[in-house]
């Protein structure tokens, strides 16, 4: 009887040291957690930070001196003030009266003072007739506010504006 031994020396498994590929995923994934952890306190300090000098800056631009022409705007402020622009709801400040140049041409009337003035026995349509360069809903809202307002009253279909002593508070 003869056996077969195989000469070969027996490899012994000894753990080691080297991680698996498993452990150095969750290690790296770690890392990145918290560097993103770090990142996303770092950007909430620079948000507040932000949002203090902007209100230092409208501070500071109520005080200074400066005109308004001089003032430096954050872009932030540029964008808010862009976004109002393009909302369109909001009314312009009137400026004041007391520094308009004597040697200054009047402005033209507005739509609403138009509207008023062609209010003489003419129907809505021949109005958008009258005023080619305006948008017929403007015309249409300017009409109703004078209506409302009790500057023009409707009689026939046709529009007519009443005297401005009706309508004038004492």
């Amino acid at each position: 009887m003869i056996i077969a031994i195989d000469l070969k020396p027996l490899k012994a498994t000894m753990p080691t040291t080297k991680p698996t590929i498993l452990d150095q995923i969750t290690a790296e994934k770690t890392k990145v957690s918290e560097r993103l952890a770090r990142l996303d306190t770092d950007r909430a300090t620079v948000a507040t930070q932000l949002t203090d000098l902007e209100t230092a800056e409208r501070v500071l631009t109520r005080v200074s001196k400066t005109p308004p022409a001089r003032r430096p705007t954050s872009a932030a402020a540029a964008e808010a003030k862009a976004a109002t622009a393009t909302r369109g709801r909001g009314r312009l400040p009137k400026a004041p009266t007391s520094s308009k140049s004597a040697g200054r041409e009047p402005s033209p009337p507005s739509l609403g003072e138009r509207v008023l003035a062609l209010a003489t026995g003419r129907t809505r349509r021949e109005l958008y007739l009258a005023c080619p360069n305006d948008r017929p809903n403007h015309i249409g809202m300017a009409v109703q506010r004078h209506l409302r307002a009790g500057r023009i009253q409707e009689r026939d279909g046709k529009l007519y504006a009443t005297s401005p002593a009706a309508h004038t508070t004492g």
